[in-house]
Parts: structure tokens; sequence; C-alpha cells
């Protein structure tokens, strides 16, 4: 499937004219956004659910373009330098207006040390107010992207994050701040309770500055984590839509009257990270050395997987297999260079002889079971595949909360673990950067749970990053997806085939970044 029908296939339901009578809208996931504060967790659902309250300088229209959100044009005005003309007459949901003081404001307080989203501000040097409504964002070095990088800094109140003692980011799990349960900003909706992990309820911002294409009163996100209530709570009208049907209920859903599936290409690749910065594994039962800082031993485990076999069995055929850690659709996809090496297992076991394993080893693999379709599933299939050369598989699955607060920003705390990622920015530098980049303060590789690291690559990542000639980036592209390959700095899986379904009287839009919004919601 060709960028062009990935990106075509976003629009999964047509929007009506205009909004109609208001409405109640319930809808289900198998995870919950893990904070309110939105720097505390770079993950879709989580992202997604809080930019119906939170906005930033630039979004994203229904076709996964730019077009302006808190600032309403923006320009360079030198190599370095990009002005934003901020919108006028925006208030916060407590009445307070808007300024170029929160914006400034924001910048500091995600581009903290323990903030999660460093890497969608890495590039910016300085945060300047130049009046009311008017901010100059300064980079290190000249950035062609930074407008899709903004997407991804949500606006917060100086003043509201002042009175609530909540200026600086917390490490969720390792301390509190009021933003980690309450919220404030100046979408179009607003928080109005939560109860973690069952159910957070928002209602219409009646003072939002935008023209509302939804026609929800009052909204209801709530936790399902067994996929048959799930599914059953949607053909009972109980919800309106589920965010995320398995592969085996689709079959029941898509016969079902009053319902219907909705369907499309996602961004986000599904790939294995294994820990290459630890002398010692934590979860292993090799003691006093690393295997996976072996070449042979990483490539051996690619070669023992069989991707094709998860895609059409575990996936039931929702699933594109991948080489690359980013696919169709995003910035820099080389369909040349998608090509999975064919699985061989004498290799494999050759490979992991010469390494020093011949009889294979043990090891943990950290999966989560309420993020991914079928994630849970993948994990055992592939501890599976890998008894084959002798490696035998302690997979440990938990909800994504838990599963995050161990193997991600800062405590990185796996050996081997299932992740995916869709790149914010839609472009290639966003995966080499965060996933593939040596772990810096700055916020490169922030989500590099493996700990990957070639100086070779990461010369190449600073390198696009100023790149301005399309050809030249695109090389440049290439040859750092060579080394990584080359590397095995991870292994690549698939993406997934985005399933959601809604009763029939609902209307919504399917990004292929699997970002739902309530925006453009409306309710019959």
């Amino acid at each position: 499937m060709t960028a062009r029908l990935w990106l075509a296939a976003i629009a999964a339901a047509g929007l009506a004219a205009g909004p109609v009578e208001a409405a109640v809208f319930k809808w289900a996931n198998d995870g919950d956004a893990r904070a309110m504060d939105p720097y505390t967790f770079n993950e879709t659902v989580q992202n997604s659910f809080l930019a119906n309250i939170y906005e930033p300088l630039i979004q994203h229209d229904k076709k996964l373009g730019l077009e302006p959100g808190l600032a309403v044009k923006w320009e360079q005005t030198g190599p370095t330098v990009w002005r934003f003309h901020l919108r006028p007459n925006v208030k916060w949901q407590d009445g307070k207006p808007f300024t170029a003081d929160d914006v400034v404001f924001s910048y500091h307080r995600i581009s903290g040390k323990n903030s999660a989203m460093r890497s969608q501000v890495a590039t910016i040097k300085e945060a300047r107010k130049v009046d009311d409504l008017t901010v100059d964002l300064e980079t290190n070095t000249p950035d062609p992207i930074l407008p899709s990088e903004v997407t991804g800094m949500a606006i917060m109140s100086k003043a509201w994050c002042e009175e609530h003692d909540a200026t600086e980011n917390v490490v969720f799990g390792k301390g509190e701040n009021y933003a980690l349960r309450h919220a404030m900003g100046t979408g179009p909706f607003r928080l109005v309770s939560r109860e973690p992990d069952r159910k957070t309820v928002v209602e219409k911002n009646p003072d939002w500055w935008g023209k509302p294409e939804h026609n929800i009163d009052r909204a209801e996100f709530n936790v399902v984590a067994n996929a048959s209530t799930r599914v059953a709570a949607l053909l009972s009208g109980e919800m309106d839509m589920i965010y995320s049907v398995p592969p085996q209920d689709m079959d029941r859903i898509g016969k079902s009257s009053g319902v219907r599936l909705i369907q499309g290409p996602e961004l986000r690749t599904i790939y294995l990270a294994m820990d290459q910065a630890r002398d010692e594994l934590l979860f292993s039962n090799v003691k006093g050395k690393n295997p996976f800082k072996d070449v042979r031993v990483r490539r051996a485990f690619a070669l023992a997987i069989d991707e094709d076999a998860i895609a059409k069995r575990v996936m039931r055929g929702m699933a594109h297999p991948t080489w690359l850690m980013y696919g169709p659709g995003v910035n820099g996809y080389d369909p040349a260079l998608d090509k999975r090496p064919a699985v061989d297992l004498a290799k494999a076991k050759a490979l992991l002889s010469e390494a020093g394993y011949p009889d294979g080893f043990q090891v943990q693999m950290d999966c989560p079971n309420d993020r991914y379709v079928m994630d849970e599933q993948v994990c055992t299939a592939i501890a599976a595949m890998l008894a084959r050369i002798g490696v035998k598989i302690d997979v440990y699955a938990r909800t994504k909360v838990k599963y995050f607060a161990d193997i991600g920003y800062p405590n990185y705390k796996l050996s081997f673990n299932l992740g995916g990622w869709t790149p914010s920015t839609y472009d290639a530098h966003n995966v080499y950067y965060t996933l593939l980049g040596t772990r810096a303060p700055d916020g490169r590789g922030q989500g590099n749970f493996g700990g990957y690291s070639n100086p070779k690559v990461d010369a190449l990542i600073d390198a696009m990053g100023r790149e301005l000639n399309k050809d030249k980036r695109q090389q440049l592209i290439d040859d750092a997806a060579k080394i990584v390959q080359s590397d095995v700095a991870t292994i690549p899986l698939h993406q997934q085939v985005i399933v959601w379904a809604a009763r029939d009287g609902v209307n919504l839009v399917q990004p292929a970044d699997n970002a739902f919004y309530l925006r453009w919601v409306t309710v019959k």
C-alpha cells in the first residue's frame, strides 16, 4: 500500500455538515490516560484525550496537515528564529486571558528535567515574549520541521500552575502535584471529574474560541479492560464507540445491526527493544555480562521471529510487516529499505553459539496487555518463536500504566520489551531522535528504552534535523536506516491497522495516527 493510500484512508466516517442537537457521548478504551498533566507521558491515548482540554500553537487537521491552533500564523524572521502570532481574545477555562507569558512558561515547563515531552522542543534554545500576542522561538540550528514539532507542545496556564504549586513537572509515580489529577486549558472541553482506571468526564467549554464541529455537551471516557465486555457494552448501547477492537471481535461487530467497524492504516510501528546499555541484564539468568551488547545475539533474535506469521495469525491480517522503524505515510519512508530478513533458525542458532550461548539463555520480556492490538498475544507468540533457538522468554504482561512506569523514562527497567511509536511530526527524524539517538540531557533518546548508541547515527540525526534540501535529507535518513538495520538497534515488527467501532448514529474522524478527538464527533 502506498503512502498516499495510507493517508487517504483516514476519514472513516463523514462528518455532518454542522452540529445537530446536543448529546451525551460515551466511549471506552482498554487502558486509561496515565495522568492529566500533558508533560508526564508521551503516548497516543493520553495525548489525544488531553488535546480536548489543552491546545498547542499549531495543530493537525483531519488529514494530518498543519493548521492554526493558539497561533493564527507563523513565519521565520531569521534562519533560527520562528515568530508566532497568537490568537487574540482566547480565554483559559477559568476566564483569564491567554497571552505570550503562557507560551514562554509552557516552553520552560515542557523542557524541564522531569518532562516526558522534552524531545518535542529539544531544538529550541529560547522562547521570548515580543508582546502579549507575539512569541519568538529560537532554535539551536536551522530546524525546517519546527512547526510540526510544536504540535506536541500543549500550552498550560502560567497563572493556574502558579496558583496550584504545579510549575514544575513531577515524575508520575514518584511525586505528586495538582496538575496530575486536574486540568485547565483553552480547548473545546473542560474536565469535570476524574476516576483513574475507571472513568473521566469532560463537558463542552462554552467559551471556546473555535467554531464547534461537534454537538457534545458531555463526554465520558470509560476504561473497560476486557475485550468481550467492551464489545458487549457497544452492542448493548451502553457505549457509543469503542476505541480499540481486537481482531477476534471484528466479525461479531461486523455482523451486528446498528453498529459499524471503522478501519484504517496506522502510522505507529510496533517493535522490540533490547537493553544494550547495562553491563548485566536486570532480568536474565546470564550473570556478569549482557548478551544484547553482542550484535550476533540481536541478529539471532531477528532471524528467529516470524513476523509474517504474527501478522497473519495473531493479528489476523490486520498488520503490515516492516523492517523500518517508520512506515508508509511517514515522511522519509523508503520502501526499498523495508525488506525483512527471511526467517533462518539454523543461522540464528549458529549466531547464538558464536556469541557464547550455544544453549540459549533466559530473559524477561516486558509487555503491555492494554496498549497495542493483541499486544500480550504478540509477546506470547514471540516467546514461542525464540524457544526454537533455545531462548526461554518469561513474558511479564501488565497494564500500560504499570508497564510504562517501569520501562519508560527515567527508569528504563527492562531487558527486552515490546513497544510502539507514532512519530508526532509524521517525519522519520522524530523516530531517530526519540527512539534511536543516544540518550542525552536535552531529550534526545528519551524514548530509547534499550539505550542503543551509535555516534554515526547521532551525527546523521543532527544533519537530517537541519538539512533543507529534500533529496539530501532523504539520503541522510536512508543512511541512518542502513546503520540501524545492520546494528539491529531494535527489531521492527509491523504497523497495525486501526480498528474502532461505533453506533450508526455516531460520526467521527479516524486519523492515521490513531488519535481520537471529540471536536469532530457528532451524535444523532
